[in-house]
């Protein structure tokens, strides 16, 4: 797994560190054991490769990578072309309707929004097929811990948006902080169980446009 450079060069202490070593050993262990991994080992680190460190404008932060066969491409929420969109995927399309009258997309790939500075981040990059959170706890939550705390330490404003209680205590430490003048967008999580409990209605795209207007920044053009 080779990381973009720009990301690499910020997080050169954290890759040092000995629990990446023991992450990257219970990989290959799992590797050994037959176990399929999702994403495909070159996607794992696709967020970073769309979205280089300075570019990112926006954090939208997820949870799990899928772990249907076919689905998880190293983007939080996003599914490769072709692959039919999961349910908290089709609300996302849903609110983006509802919010900025975008047609609902039939493609769940959103390289595009990745390409436009909206760093797409999972708290865990890896899974086991068909069993979710099976890659908890073995790292790769401090390690994104550490990407979170890069960015916030930029004078460069981001938006973050976190649906869901698990996103929201992963950042906890911007809400609590806020540091250098980011935003911080919340709301229920988009999956069936809880979208109906305060997601649907968030508007978090346009509100994320208005911020980076406000700000001078170009903003993101949500249409796929």
């Amino acid at each position: 797994m080779k990381m973009e450079a720009s990301w690499h060069a910020k997080l050169k202490d954290e890759i040092a560190q000995p629990y990446v070593r023991e992450l990257k050993e219970f990989l290959a262990e799992e590797k050994r054991r037959g176990m399929e991994i999702y994403p495909q080992e070159p996607q794992v680190f696709n967020a970073f490769l769309y979205t280089p460190f300075d570019q990112v404008k926006v954090v939208i932060m997820g949870q799990d990578p899928y772990h249907g066969v076919g689905q998880a491409h190293g983007l939080s929420f996003s599914v490769p072309c072709g692959v039919r969109c999961p349910p908290s995927l089709k609300n996302i399309f849903t609110e983006l309707h509802d919010d900025l009258n975008i047609p609902i997309s039939q493609d769940g790939c959103l390289s595009k929004w990745a390409k436009q500075g909206v760093l797409l981040l999972n708290a865990t990059l890896t899974v086991r097929a068909g069993e979710p959170r099976s890659h908890h706890g073995k790292g790769w939550e401090r390690f994104t811990d550490a990407i979170v705390s890069k960015l916030i330490q930029r004078d460069d404003p981001i938006v973050f948006i976190l649906w869901g209680k698990s996103a929201q205590e992963k950042c906890e430490q911007i809400l609590q902080h806020e540091k250098k003048g980011h935003a911080v967008l919340t709301a229920a999580h988009p999956s069936p169980y809880s979208a109906h409990s305060g997601f649907f209605g968030c508007r978090h795209f346009s509100k994320t446009n208005k911020l980076l207007e406000t700000w001078g920044k170009t903003p993101i053009d949500w249409r796929l």
